[in-house]
């Protein structure tokens, strides 16, 4: 029996990634769409053969898991929401926009006994996947620097529209993308200092529980010219820097559905809600500290 899916979120990345991964999965099925535009969930459940669904709890009763793309604090509520319904959940990033709400999710699926996967893109990468794995069994890594800087304000991309993006800016949107790169080799965060810069750039100073410390430079308002992804560690053996994920996003939301369908029977991994709310917690660290001006501890 194929994982039945309903899915949250008409938005483009749901029509161009998510509704077609699911929809083109041998062991999944895209039942039904909801959306907070009504007329958008009936168009692409149409495209994709699905149902269109104006009632949260009815689409719930008719899956076992949900795929979300939708803003952070949304996702946040109808995941606890699926959680305890006892849906499984492949869920985006950032999982929430507060340590709170990631909370509640957490403990939503604790409670529940249900799968869970927050899609981190680059974790579904197999060229990234491959480096993080050999870079974190050679050890002895000392630190790292991250830069991830995109634009996506420019005319004719999509995401340039979201108002979330706008709001809470490359600190939240690529945060995530890049968190989920270095706490696997350098380990969890102890302390955070943020400072913002030009372009609405936030510029991390992050010391781990091991000992080590790493920089990350995040923004996505950066000109078109200054466009950079960049993530090196250096240590006792030399300096590496993680390569660039390759293939279509559709392949690696596929890889997270293949990972959802194996944890509900029995496969375990490192990407499932509790890594999404460390993950919130850096942030939400990082966004007082910016504020403040002063060092946080986690």
């Amino acid at each position: 029996m194929p994982l039945r899916f309903g899915l949250f979120g008409t938005g483009p990345w749901a029509t161009a990634t998510q509704a077609p991964a699911i929809a083109a999965h041998p062991d999944a099925e895209l039942v039904g769409v909801w959306g907070r535009n009504p007329d958008k969930a009936a168009g692409l459940a149409a495209e994709t053969g699905a149902r269109a669904y104006t009632d949260v709890d009815a689409l719930l009763a008719d899956v076992d898991a949900i795929a979300v793309a939708l803003p952070p604090d949304v996702q946040a509520e109808i995941a606890e929401r699926a959680a305890k319904a006892g849906r499984h959940l492949l869920l985006d990033k950032p999982l929430a926009l507060t340590v709170e709400a990631a909370d509640r999710v957490v403990e939503a699926v604790d409670a529940a006994g249900v799968a869970s996967v927050v899609f981190f893109t680059a974790r579904f990468q197999d060229t990234i996947t491959a480096a993080l794995r050999e870079i974190t069994a050679t050890g002895g890594w000392q630190g790292g620097r991250v830069a991830h800087l995109s634009s996506i304000f420019q005319p004719g991309n999509p995401y340039g529209a979201s108002p979330w993006r706008r709001t809470h800016g490359g600190l939240w949107d690529v945060g995530p993308h890049a968190l989920s790169q270095v706490l696997p080799v350098l380990g969890p965060v102890a302390e955070v200092s943020a400072v913002e810069g030009p372009h609405q750039t936030t510029n991390l100073l992050l010391r781990h529980a091991s000992g080590a410390v790493s920089t990350v430079t995040l923004t996505v308002d950066a000109p078109p010219a200054a466009v950079l992804r960049d993530i090196t560690f250096f240590g006792d053996h030399g300096v590496v820097s993680v390569p660039r994920g390759e293939g279509e996003v559709r392949d690696a939301f596929a890889a997270a559905v293949d990972l959802l369908i194996a944890e509900t029977k029995g496969t375990a991994h490192d990407v499932g809600v509790h890594f999404g709310r460390d993950v919130v917690a850096v942030l939400a660290a990082a966004e007082r500290s910016r504020e403040s001006g002063r060092v946080v501890a986690l």
